[in-house]
């Protein structure tokens, strides 16, 4: 897909000065560094436990889950995999989820279509404060239709979560920010979607990615970007992830717009790797520990 040059200056600048109230993201001395368990995929499906118990002991806190179907998350029935993280002294704030329309996540147990009652009950047995929708296939998301649909469901299925104490967010990549005739999805979505049902899980390269600034968002939608995914971009390639604060996105300079965004919590990630899962894992919340 042919885009403009990428100019990381003007992606990230910021117009004037913003002061900002008593709405705060946690002192950083109560910021609790989380991970979205993605990052480890190659080897958590070998030993979830050992797995669990290493991020542990290198002091990250908040975990956020991926793949659960028909009650089991890494091979555990999900209150078992709740019970284990907390006794490690870590929590799940929230966990991704299918839409379950493609013809790949039809036959999935857990889906927003597909036994999402299932889905909320045991993410509130597992702890999780959100609940998110992670990626829309291909075949999810071709017209402007299919987003509305999915904007249905979604404020459908984050009503459900509101009954239940939880809370329905919404993750994007980058092809939620390829104009279909003259709209943005994005901005269609958030048009769409009620604010007081699903709030955003902004992921900080995606929106790069795609040449958007994400302050401009939260200027705009303040209060509705929840949740972050803190991702690196590589200075030299920019389709792959760097070891955090080693790339080109300036995350303390996002994170002075924490309040206005609405931050609750933000999860380090990893879509690819400068040499494996852990060593960025390492190299990582190092980093995350001086923000």
């Amino acid at each position: 897909m042919n885009r403009r040059k990428f100019i990381q200056t003007s992606t990230l600048a910021v117009a004037g000065t913003a002061t900002f109230t008593s709405m705060a993201f946690p002192s950083p001395a109560n910021r609790k560094i989380g991970i979205q368990l993605y990052t480890l995929r190659d080897v958590i499906s070998k030993d979830a436990k050992g797995v669990l118990k290493q991020l542990a002991d290198l002091g990250y806190q908040e975990l956020e889950t991926f793949g659960y179907n028909d009650g089991m998350l890494f091979g555990m029935k999900a209150k078992e995999f709740g019970d284990y993280v907390k006794s490690l002294g870590m929590s799940v704030p929230s966990g991704h989820y299918s839409l379950g329309k493609s013809e790949r996540s039809k036959a999935r147990k857990g889906t927003i279509l597909n036994d999402w009652e299932r889905a909320v009950t045991d993410a509130k047995e597992v702890g999780q404060e959100y609940m998110v929708l992670a990626h829309l296939a291909d075949d999810e998301r071709k017209t402007l239709d299919d987003y509305k649909f999915v904007c249905e469901k979604l404020n459908t299925a984050g009503e459900l979560c509101k009954k239940n104490g939880l809370r329905m967010n919404y993750h994007n990549h980058a092809f939620e920010f390829d104009k279909i005739g003259d709209q943005l999805p994005y901005d269609f979505m958030l048009s769409e979607l009620d604010p007081k049902l699903v709030g955003m899980e902004m992921d900080m390269y995606w929106t790069t990615f795609a040449e958007r600034n994400p302050v401009d968002y939260f200027e705009k939608y303040p209060g509705r970007f929840e949740q972050w995914h803190l991702k690196d971009m590589d200075k030299t390639d920019r389709k792959k992830n760097a070891d955090l604060g080693t790339g080109s996105i300036d995350f303390k300079k996002l994170l002075s717009y924490a309040s206005l965004a609405g931050l609750k919590h933000a999860y380090l990630e990893h879509d690819s790797f400068p040499k494996s899962s852990w060593e960025s894992v390492k190299a990582d919340v190092i980093y995350a520990k001086t923000l």
